[in-house]
């Protein structure tokens, strides 16, 4: 069956499906699956045919098999429309996806497994989030919420100890990297596969974490899934092979070997800097480092306090603290909280650190002179006053620092 190029739409945006051309093209990876193979592949072109409204193709993807597995795939791709197969010499899921991919025709490039662990019902909202515009990348997750799997305890305790490791080691945000079942948008595929060096069953987990790294939108969608227990995937060294290829991935990123800047820039998908009067660029980055910085500032102004309370008295001893550790506080915010660097408008920084010191001043001066009124001086009660008022400070600092010390346009003008 022969397709003309399909008509694509402007990247990012939604396809366009009112065309002759094929739209979908779902991949079924094969090694040695003779028998599964044509019972698969009959279920999928009955349900695509049933339910799918515009051209796809199922694409068998044969990757070395020793068995018959070579011969029912080309039988049924003369007996079925819109089934073609494919026959590489060298193993690998990763190879075989990678190849057909970046061959295919098609607007949309999905894969599932022989076996069809995953209810083909999940294949349309796949499919769908990435037709509309709204995703580049759609996956079956077996750990989202409203999911539904049967499986052993040995592979579920496998599957979420990967999702763990991939969470800590590469700061992963997707739920289940592992489901044979995904789809991607063909224009993104084509700035994404270049990069992608596996050739077995970490490709995917390695397409996943590049996409979300160059700032991809990924859509999951929660499936029924059974596991096959016929499956002849080795699990020590498939984990075996994972945990070598995330700690290549890690290496990648951390060196700059992967050029996730670049990739960002060609998928139009820089962070969100946004440059509207009154919207915040940056919040929960800067909050991070801003408490980080407070931790620090408030535990040595504990230590000048309590060491100067003695030959200043409280309030001495609260001036002196606080004026030592409002002028680091500001020193450290501009850098690593703000981003400001360099020499040029230091000066003004820290003299409107000063005015933001006196606040914080005023407050914690304020709240001693309160608990004075109805307390001795000294004791448990005068520190809890000052740590209590010095906190409501702090949200007051960054508030101030934020949206006028540090206030980016003023920034831009002091330093340019």
């Amino acid at each position: 069956m022969t397709h003309e190029p399909p008509s694509r739409a402007p990247e990012g945006g939604p396809m366009t499906t009112l065309t002759t051309t094929t739209v979908l093209d779902v991949v079924v990876p094969v090694h040695n699956e003779e028998r599964d193979l044509a019972p698969c592949v009959r279920e999928l072109h009955a349900d695509l045919t049933r339910t799918f409204p515009y051209p796809f193709r199922i694409t068998i993807a044969n990757n070395a098999s020793t068995d018959g597995t070579r011969a029912v795939a080309d039988e049924l791709a003369l007996e079925l429309p819109g089934v073609a197969a494919v026959h590489l010499a060298e193993k690998g899921r990763g190879r075989a996806l990678k190849a057909v991919w970046t061959a295919s025709d098609a607007a949309v490039l999905a894969y599932m497994d022989v076996d069809l662990s995953t209810d083909l019902a999940a294949l349309a909202p796949l499919v769908a989030s990435l037709t509309s515009g709204h995703s580049d990348l759609a996956i079956g997750s077996r750990l989202a919420r409203g999911a539904r799997v049967v499986r052993g305890p040995k592979r579920e305790l496998i599957s979420r100890c990967y999702n763990l490791i991939l969470r800590g080691a590469l700061a992963t945000r997707f739920t289940d990297a592992q489901c044979g079942f995904k789809a991607i948008r063909a224009d993104v595929a084509r700035r994404l596969l270049p990069h992608v060096e596996d050739t077995g069953w970490f490709f995917d987990t390695e397409l996943l974490v590049l996409a979300e790294r160059a700032g991809a939108r990924i859509h999951e969608v929660p499936v029924d899934w059974v596991d096959d227990p016929d499956s002849r995937v080795d699990l020590v060294s498939t984990a075996v092979a994972d945990l070598k290829g995330v700690a290549r991935v890690a290496r990648g990123l951390v060196s700059g070997r992967i050029p996730i800047a670049d990739l960002r820039a060609q998928l139009e998908r820089e962070p969100l800097e946004p440059e509207t009067p009154g919207v915040p660029a940056g919040l929960l980055k800067q909050l991070v480092r801003f408490a980080a910085v407070g931790v620090i500032s408030t535990l040595a102004y504990l230590l000048l306090f309590v060491s100067l309370r003695g030959g200043l008295g409280a309030q001495g001893a609260n001036l002196v603290a606080l004026l030592v550790t409002a002028v680091a506080n500001t020193a450290a915010n501009r850098r690593f909280t703000f981003g400001v660097r360099g020499r040029r408008g230091a000066g003004r920084h820290q003299f409107e650190g000063l005015i933001v010191f006196g606040l914080g001043l005023a407050l914690t001066s304020g709240s001693l002179a309160l608990l004075h009124l109805f307390a001795e001086p000294g004791g448990p009660a005068e520190l809890v006053a000052v740590v209590g008022a010095n906190l409501l400070a702090t949200v007051l600092r960054f508030l101030l620092l934020r949206n006028w010390v540090f206030r980016p346009r003023r920034t831009a003008q002091a330093t340019s």
